[in-house]
């Protein structure tokens, strides 16, 4: 089947403010000073995955919902900026907004702005089954409306994806798109037993692969009923911001995964990535290119081989079915 779209990405178009704080939790006070200043960019998980996607060369189309207003109009510059199609179904409650708090360290706090979007909210069900009839594959964000989306992908035969961002492992709302998914990203940071959230995605639903993403500490690998940690891969610079790290780790995981590179090396392209975006500060939307990333792989894989990485090696270990 000839395929027009590598990667369909549903949800997660919007704008963030940036505000550099002195540390997380915020420290009280009446006021501060705050340096380098607040800075209002769109850009929030779907544009991150869609445009880091397209600077990989897959073949990248976004379809969300957006405002008619200064917003939506930034969402849509960003867009045409990086030659990225996108498809804005209009939005009366407006564009989607977020507040995100960076400390020193880079972490992030996101405050997202709830009277944006509604349950009724839906995409247009011939929308999305005319672009997933021209899809490889789709990246389904977890906001509102793609839930209901989720079904129609379903029926065109077409792979999906899905990140679960930071889930405690028991919120409901996550558990249709974790259940739906051929491939399940989440963060470990709200996990005490990573292992047993990804045991439980596997065995509950659909997923053949689920990744924990981890920070500073790499990647858990859950493929094949086997249990991988990858070590974390140097970034190329300093770390400023972990804002859009996730995001830029499942693009680049997507762009190996339907080049037929296994779970291992799908879990290396990601870690790289994920690098690379840390050290970008969050004011900006720069993802790393093809060209960077393989070389960096490559370079990583030298090093793993000579055991130069922290961990020395990749430990294996088999796990059993999911409950």
């Amino acid at each position: 089947m000839n395929h027009e779209i590598d990667v369909l990405v549903l949800g997660g178009a919007g704008v963030d403010t940036i505000v550099h704080v002195p540390g997380l939790p915020v420290p009280f006070a009446d006021s501060h000073m705050i340096r380098p200043g607040i800075v209002t960019r769109a850009g929030q998980s779907g544009d991150f995955v869609a445009l880091a996607a397209s600077a990989l060369g897959l073949r990248t189309h976004h379809l969300d919902l957006l405002g008619d207003d200064p917003e939506g109009d930034l969402v849509r510059a960003l867009h045409r900026d990086r030659a990225v199609p996108l498809t804005a179904v209009p939005q009366p409650l407006g564009t989607k907004r977020a507040v995100n708090l960076v400390g020193p360290d880079g972490r992030r706090m996101s405050l997202y702005d709830a009277t944006r979007s509604a349950d009724a909210d839906r995409l247009p069900e011939t929308l999305v089954r005319e672009l997933a009839a021209s899809s490889r594959h789709a990246h389904v964000v977890i906001t509102q409306p793609c839930a209901h989306a989720l079904p129609v992908l379903r029926e065109a035969g077409v792979t999906i994806s899905t990140d679960l961002h930071d889930w405690d492992g028991a919120d409901p709302y996550h558990e249709t798109f974790a259940r739906q998914a051929d491939l399940v990203f989440l963060s470990a940071a709200a996990l005490d037993d990573p292992e047993r959230t990804m045991r439980g995605i596997a065995g509950r639903g659909r997923a053949r692969v689920v990744v924990a993403t981890a920070g500073a500490d790499g990647a858990y690998l859950l493929a094949d009923g086997e249990l991988t940690h990858v070590p974390a891969a140097r970034p190329p610079a300093p770390v400023v911001d972990s804002n859009g790290a996730g995001d830029a780790f499942a693009a680049a995981f997507l762009h190996a995964w339907l080049q037929g590179e296994p779970p291992h090396r799908c879990a290396l392209h990601g870690t790289v990535a994920g690098a690379y975006a840390c050290t970008v500060p969050s004011t900006r939307t720069d993802s790393i290119g093809l060209a960077e990333l393989r070389a960096a792989v490559a370079e990583e894989e030298r090093r793993r081989r000579a055991g130069q990485t922290e961990s020395g090696r990749w430990e294996r270990r088999r796990v059993g079915p999911g409950p």
